[in-house]
């Protein structure tokens, strides 16, 4: 547990895929052809909240959905890539964007595709119900499924262990 302390604590920067991890990988597809996707409050709190204190933030997804875009847009991501087949050039290109070493960023992926950035990151980190081969890569699996507040979950866990996340001098809600 030490060891997974020490890697929490070097943590600088979160880079999420979106589905199976910020939602439940579900889609609803509607009679034109349009696939609509829910995504978690608390999640979308987490990631307001982290931004705000500094963090940079990535989503780096094989979807293509410019709903999805706006929602974290909205949320005040501005590094967000849509239509990556191969993750690891976008993620690459966010290290040197950012001037951070691999080991100084999280990564939460679900599924195959994420394979390849999940072995490169700092902190390889995925939801309870990822795919078999992804939860055996992982450093950390958070005991909540994707959709289901697996993001705020480890952006909570990160920003407390490095006393980031609440401050009430700071924040008057």
């Amino acid at each position: 547990m030490s060891e997974l302390l020490d890697r929490l604590a070097q943590i600088r920067a979160f880079i999420f895929d979106i589905d199976g991890v910020l939602t439940s990988g579900r889609v609803l597809v509607t009679e034109e052809g349009h696939m609509l996707r829910s995504v978690n409050i608390k999640d979308g709190f987490a990631l307001q909240h982290a931004v705000k204190a500094g963090y940079p933030l990535a989503i780096i997804s094989g979807g293509k959905s410019e709903g999805m875009r706006k929602r974290f847009e909205g949320l005040g991501l501005t590094d967000i890539f849509l239509g990556q087949s191969h993750k690891s050039a976008a993620f690459t290109q966010l290290l040197e964007q950012w001037n951070l070493p691999a080991e100084q960023v999280l990564y939460m992926g679900d599924d195959m595709p994420d394979l390849p950035v999940l072995r490169l990151a700092g902190v390889a980190a995925c939801p309870a119900d990822a795919a078999n081969d992804i939860r055996s890569v992982c450093h950390y699996i958070s005991p909540l499924n994707g959709g289901e507040g697996c993001a705020r979950e480890i952006l909570e866990r990160v920003m407390k262990l490095q006393n980031r996340w609440w401050d009430d001098q700071v924040h008057h809600w």
